[in-house]
């Protein structure tokens, strides 16, 4: 091979490589966004979230995630956190509003979004984020796991830390509707195949061990269901009695076939949006 030949692959390769990632300031915001092709942080000047006191139903979830966040916000000792359980029942709403809660508190913390299929780049955000004197929320939303997925690996680095060990200026938040982050009938179909059945789900399985809090969301009651719509009405200003927000929320459910924190804004929504109110 030619010295030319050479050197146009090796020009090549250089453009195929990404590029190294440029540190962004981080005193321009308090919330981050992690994309890939090229690594990049791109700073979020407004997070889509709710005021804390809002999240009804919840009260033990959110006591206990605010105080492992304002602990790792005052450089304490703090637990990687999974939210699991019921959709719309505020998994991902409580994550934000307790960032917004602690910064609300005088403490400096930033937020750092991550999509579950950027999981492999997963390493080289935290050499990023380790070389700093901030403190990161590092929050994936929605996370979950199917047959043959091995980006659950790449979790490990965040959990674990490999023989570097996790950042100390880091902690990881996740959503799941799984408690295991696996469904249920893969762990099964592995049980029955496999030669040592243990050792064969033992992997997947420990990887939700590997979070030190555990929180689950459960199904709202209609009381706390109305109670959610009656907050909002409050907050925003939205004048309705009783009497008919009770028959048109109860009505709004039953036409959705759930009742949810997320059925109850929605609801709230179309409310508002008949009486004029913007939000």
């Amino acid at each position: 091979m030619t010295d030319e030949a050479l050197t146009r692959i090796a020009a090549a390769l250089e453009r195929m490589a990404p590029a190294p990632l440029a540190a962004p300031d981080f005193d321009e915001a308090d919330a981050y966004v992690w994309h890939t092709n090229p690594d990049r942080l791109d700073p979020v000047a407004r997070v889509n979230r709710v005021e804390i006191g809002l999240l009804v139903g919840i009260d033990r979830s959110r006591d206990t995630l605010l105080e492992n966040t304002r602990q790792f916000a005052r450089g304490l000792p703090a637990n990687n956190a999974l939210l699991w359980g019921s959709r719309g029942m505020g998994k991902s709403s409580l994550v934000k509003a307790a960032h917004a809660q602690v910064l609300s508190e005088g403490l400096r913390l930033k937020i750092v979004e991550i999509q579950r299929e950027d999981l492999p780049s997963v390493g080289r955000l935290l050499n990023h984020l380790r070389a700093t004197d901030h403190r990161f929320l590092l929050f994936c939303d929605d996370l979950s796991f199917s047959h043959d997925d091995q980006h659950y690996k790449s979790l490990k680095a965040v959990l674990d830390g490999g023989i570097e060990g996790r950042p100390d200026n880091v902690l990881f938040y996740a959503t799941s509707n799984r408690r295991h982050l696996m469904p249920r009938d893969m762990i099964e179909n592995e049980r029955s195949s496999a030669i040592n059945p243990s050792e064969a789900v033992e992997e997947k399985v420990s990887l939700s061990d590997r979070f030190g809090l555990w929180l689950g969301f459960h199904p709202c009651t209609q009381d706390e269901y109305l109670s959610m719509i009656r907050g909002y009405c409050d907050a925003h200003g939205v004048e309705i009695d009783d009497e008919t927000l009770r028959a048109e929320a109860i009505e709004w459910q039953a036409t959705r076939g759930a009742r949810s924190g997320r059925v109850a804004w929605q609801y709230f929504t179309d409310l508002a949006g008949r009486k004029g109110v913007a939000l």
